[in-house]
């Protein structure tokens, strides 16, 4: 599949909303377990501790890091660096190479078109299912090409109903239950999905009214559909209302809040109708008239018509790293389950548990803990020394660190410093009060470290609407000084061990 244009638009907007949301709880501080400080050269000026750029920070709350030699696997430097701390997207790191271990750089997701009844002349003598095998990247313009395919195969005509199967992984209805109802980066999973499971949702104002659109947009394509319906209603607040109809979301929003038109995504609660809806209305402009049945109650049996594979995990992982989507994570956690595991997990939670007990045994992380595979969950937590090591044992793989996103450093001017000596490749985590940042970093003589720094102030944290507000008072400043201790962190780290 050559789509990375249409999974840039849905990622886009993701990549931003993933910004707000609810992250796991931090520890309380312990007192700083300190590396041994080092020596300034002889005429050279001495470093800033790294407690004065915490300290000169003022983020409050809690702060670990640890900083490892990856050509040595030598400890640095670490502060609290046995103190667990919530990864935020962080997690997706683990999540990869979890996946990528488990399933391989090369493996590929299926979804797939199933007569469960012979084909004789173009016409089907039993159900046609439309089964997902947790495709991450799954998207319209797929659906679209799957349904021109069917009708390449000579189907014209289906005497059962049509089905949807998204039996292959557990459903969830969403990933974080502490959560804005309207989050787009908190959807439904399933075996079957599209589009990231968000929807479309665009108003107009046309006189005194609005017109509103509920559409499975993608790159070529944009679909109206019926499984996510948006009323308009005459109230201050909230802004946006959720009630699940069994069969369909029904959504109203905050009228006055619309002013004269613009667009936004919202979650989906049951992908794979959502999906079933989309595939059906490219099936019609092909001629084939598919009959709604209820959704497979197993995983269908018969002859294989049509199949569209995803591209190879090791492009799914690197998007993830760079868009931090939340659902991909999930999805490609669960299937590396299965395959561990021999069969389906029972349930996102504890498919989690069994990522936490092979990133204990497998990758050393010492008391980790992971709810989800996303990060999104408020009870996951990571040592930052146990991760430095494992990324810098990881290295020499070359599964990950080449998947990871460059993090832009910024000059003194404020501004990105697109010369910065410094090259930093690694996966962040922000969320409201929690900020994490874990990769590598290589000097200018080409010396590589791997790190960890994990920041979370809990008690603003507690204080915040994190159920109803995407982006708390006083979140966004927070974050801009976490992100000032990194770059500052990191840049003591190579002047001080490689420079």
């Amino acid at each position: 599949m050559s789509d990375f244009p249409t999974r840039r638009f849905f990622l886009a907007g993701a990549a931003m909303a993933a910004l707000a949301g609810t992250i796991p709880g931090a520890a309380l501080a312990e007192a700083p377990a300190r590396s041994k400080r080092p020596v300034a050269r002889p005429g050279s000026s001495k470093p800033a501790t790294a407690e004065s750029l915490i300290e000169a920070a003022g983020l409050g709350g809690s702060v670990g890091f640890a900083v490892v030699d990856v050509a040595t696997g030598g400890f640095l430097e670490g502060y609290n660096p046995a103190t667990g701390l919530p990864p935020a997207s962080v997690a997706k790191s683990v999540t990869g190479l979890y996946a990528l271990r488990t399933l391989g750089p090369e493996y590929r997701f299926e979804t797939r078109l199933v007569a469960t009844g012979p084909v004789s002349e173009g016409v089907i003598k039993g159900d046609l299912v439309l089964a997902g095998g947790g495709d991450p990247l799954l998207d319209t313009d797929a659906l679209a090409r799957m349904a021109s395919d069917l009708k390449a195969a000579g189907v014209h005509r289906v005497d059962g109903t049509f089905r949807v199967w998204g039996g292959d992984l557990p459903y969830v209805e969403r990933i974080d239950d502490i959560q804005p109802v309207h989050a787009s980066y908190n959807p439904a999973v399933s075996g079957l999905n599209l589009n990231f499971n968000r929807v479309h949702f665009e108003w107009k104002r046309a006189g005194q009214n609005y017109e509103v659109s509920m559409d499975a947009r993608s790159g070529s394509h944009r679909p109206a559909v019926r499984v996510a319906r948006m009323g308009l209603v005459a109230r201050q607040s909230p802004l946006y209302t959720y009630r699940n109809e069994g069969d369909h979301d029904t959504w109203t929003v905050a009228q006055p809040a619309l002013g004269n038109g613009g667009a936004r995504w919202l979650p989906v609660r049951h992908p794979a109708r959502y999906a079933g809806e989309v595939f059906a209305s490219f099936a019609r402009s092909h001629g084939i008239i598919l009959e709604p049945g209820a959704a497979a109650e197993a995983a269908p049996e018969g002859r294989v018509l049509v199949t569209h594979q995803s591209e190879t995990l090791r492009e799914i992982v690197r998007d993830m790293m760079k868009y931090s989507t939340n659902l991909t994570a999930e999805l490609i956690g669960m299937t590396a389950t299965a395959k561990r595991n021999g069969l389906r997990p029972e349930s996102l939670r504890g498919s989690a548990a069994v990522m936490t007990s092979w990133a204990q045994e497998v990758l050393g992380l010492r008391d980790a803990r992971f709810v989800d595979h996303s990060g999104l969950g408020d009870e996951s937590m990571i040592e930052p020394g146990s991760l430095a090591r494992a990324l810098a044992a990881a290295e020499d793989e070359a599964l990950i660190a080449p998947l990871m996103k460059p993090i832009a450093l910024y000059g003194r001017d404020g501004r990105v410093d697109r010369n910065h000596k410094v090259k930093v490749f690694a996966k962040t985590g922000t969320l409201v009060f929690v900020s994490a940042l874990a990769g590598y970093a290589t000097a200018p003589n080409g010396k590589r470290l791997a790190f960890a720094i994990f920041t979370a102030n809990e008690d603003k944290r507690a204080a915040s609407d994190r159920a109803t507000q995407d982006s708390p008072p006083g979140a966004a400043v927070w974050n801009r000084k976490a992100k000032k201790l990194q770059q500052a962190l990191i840049e003591r780290w190579v002047g001080v061990y490689a420079g």
